[in-house]
C-alpha cells in the first residue's frame, strides 16, 4: 500500500522498490507535481452577525447554488467555521468574493494546496 501526502502542490509517493544487492524492499520517495484545473477556492467564514437565511440567499444569488446546496454550505460554515463554497480561476472568483463581502459576509480567496 502506498502512503500519499499532498504538500505544496506535489504528491509524495513512498514506493516500495526492490534492492537487488540486499534482496529486500526499500521505500523511495517520489514527487509528482499536481496540476489542478481550479487552483483557487472561495472561502466563506462564519460569524455571529449574519443569519442562515442571509448566507443561503447570498450563495444562491452570487454563486449560483441551489437552495439545498446553499443550505448545506451554510451549515458547514456554521459548524466548521469556514467552507470552500466555490473553486475556480482567480479572475472568476474575485467578483463573487467582492459581492459576498459587499453583503457583509466574510470571504477570502485562497490557493488550493
Amino acid at each position: 500500500m502506498l502512503n500519499r501526502n499532498v504538500r505544496f502542490g506535489y504528491l509524495i509517493y513512498l514506493c516500495p522498490v526492490n534492492n537487488p544487492s540486499t534482496d529486500s524492499d526499500v521505500l523511495v520517495e517520489t514527487a509528482v507535481e499536481i496540476k489542478t484545473a481550479n487552483p483557487y477556492q472561495l472561502i466563506v467564514w462564519n460569524d455571529d452577525v449574519n443569519t442562515f437565511e442571509w448566507v443561503i440567499e447570498t450563495l444562491v444569488e452570487v454563486c449560483g447554488h441551489t437552495y439545498e446546496q446553499a443550505e448545506q454550505c451554510a451549515y458547514i460554515i456554521h459548524f466548521n467555521g469556514k467552507y470552500a463554497v466555490k473553486e475556480g480561476e482567480y479572475e472568476d472568483l474575485r467578483p463573487k468574493c467582492d459581492a459576498i463581502l459587499d453583503r457583509g459576509i466574510s470571504a477570502t480567496i485562497e490557493v488550493i494546496v
